[in-house]
């Protein structure tokens, strides 16, 4: 289940494709039946969320706030349902991403909610082994929804 909240109006987004998107994604990350929040905000919010959390008095495209450490698993059979945590994606900034690469809104949020998902999965891109894995995770995602992966040139 996608525990889904857009705060900003008049987005443009396809709630329903989107939570789609992220179901098909926990799948494809080996997390079927798992569910996550995933909150769309202004440029204001993230940029309050990234100070708080991360020190950084910046707006950034996502967040993520995973709710159990690399590896660790819910353990408890009596649980619901298992809860990844809380992903959070910039409307404003991802409509930047999506003009400077010439893509649709939607298919930003999609390589965002990718990344996203990741990082609720516990991984990173900090150092450059780190970074690399990642990176063909992204890949490999976006290939498991149909979509393509046209960002590598432009970054």
């Amino acid at each position: 289940m996608i525990y889904y909240h857009n705060r900003v109006r008049k987005s443009g987004v396809d709630a329903r494709a989107i939570k789609k998107t992220a179901e098909a994604l926990l799948g494809a990350a080996g997390e079927p039946g798992s569910t996550l929040s995933l909150t769309l905000v202004g440029d204001a919010a993230i940029r309050e969320l990234n100070r708080e959390h991360r020190g950084k008095d910046a707006a950034t495209d996502v967040l993520s706030f995973p709710l159990f450490e690399p590896g660790e698993r819910a353990q408890s059979s009596a649980l619901p349902e298992r809860m990844l945590g809380d992903v959070v994606i910039s409307i404003d900034t991802a409509r930047r991403q999506a003009a400077q690469y010439d893509a649709p809104l939607q298919r930003e949020l999609e390589r965002l909610l990718i990344h996203g998902i990741l990082h609720l999965l516990g991984h990173d891109h900090m150092k450059p082994g780190e970074r690399a894995e990642m990176e063909a995770q992204e890949r490999r995602l976006a290939v498991a929804i149909g979509m393509p992966w046209p960002y590598e040139e432009a970054r």
